[in-house]
């Protein structure tokens, strides 16, 4: 499932695109992906100008300047390609602007999702209603962070996972961000000092600045708008890295399984 990196990195390679442009043309080559598309979602866009491109957690925003705002999910392997040389299978959505520029939304599990809230309501929709802050954003800081997991009797690692907790932190960047900090995943949240989730704040924050600039990671379908793949995975420290030497005490990473997810950590450096 793409991750807050990947889901920036695919709208940043839409906005100069869409940003300003007039959709002049949309095409359906199926009725729905994981739920049905609207039924008014061509009349919604085709005419109407995009005003502006968001990220809401893992999901993206489309402004357009009828008051509408399409909301997109990747889901586990949807991309966009922007002016493909031809069209495949499983390119469900095309969506054609003014400068005569193309967009194609492939998805061959179809995992992904599109719908429309009102703009400027979209805190209401219940996607958004409870997700917790944006991790790059100035409102995340450790004590938001205490304040969101002191009830929470889980390990730490899940407890990140919860997107009422922080918005668009996946599996990938927990286990990464809390390697960077010196945490064990195994830890219970609502026993994390202060000065340890300054430390898991100020990690997560560098883990997922530095994805984004490597353009996300690309472990199976992840593909950037250009139809690169991300480059991040070759920098992971400990993510799939079961059996091999941590690199700051030489100790073995091991895999355990925390609520059905895959979590790598190294224990002697980790506490």
């Amino acid at each position: 499932m793409p991750e807050l990196p990947e889901v920036e990195t695919v709208k940043n390679g839409l906005s100069p695109v869409f940003v300003g442009r007039r959709i002049v043309k949309v095409k359906l080559n199926r009725p729905n992906l994981r739920t049905a598309f609207p039924a008014n979602m061509i009349d919604n866009m085709v005419g109407a100008t995009c005003v502006n491109m968001r990220r809401r957690g893992k999901y993206i925003w489309m402004d357009l300047d009828n008051s509408q705002t399409l909301v997109i999910h990747l889901g586990m392997s949807g991309s966009f390609k922007i002016n493909p040389t031809e069209f495949k299978t499983h390119d469900h959505v095309v969506i054609e602007t003014d400068a005569g520029d193309i967009v194609s939304y492939h998805d061959p599990r179809r995992f992904g999702m599109m719908f429309f809230v009102e703009t400027d309501k979209e805190h209401h929709h219940k996607a958004f209603a409870t997700m917790g802050v944006e991790p790059l954003g100035n409102e995340f800081s450790a004590d938001i962070l205490l304040d969101k997991i002191k009830s929470k009797k889980m390990p730490i690692k899940p407890a990140l996972l919860d997107q009422n907790v922080v918005a668009g932190i996946g599996n990938i960047y927990a286990c990464e961000a809390l390697y960077r900090a010196g945490i064990s995943p195994l830890r219970p949240a609502n026993k994390i000092k202060r000065i340890e989730a300054e430390k898991i704040v100020q990690s997560i924050r560098d883990v997922l600045n530095d994805a984004i600039q490597s353009g996300g990671s690309t472990l199976r379908d992840h593909r950037q708008t250009d139809g690169e793949m991300g480059y991040f995975q070759h920098h992971f420290d400990v993510y799939d890295h079961a059996g091999e030497m941590c690199k700051i005490t030489g100790d073995i990473i091991i895999r355990v399984v925390q609520s059905g997810r895959s979590t790598f950590y190294c224990p002697s450096h980790q506490k």
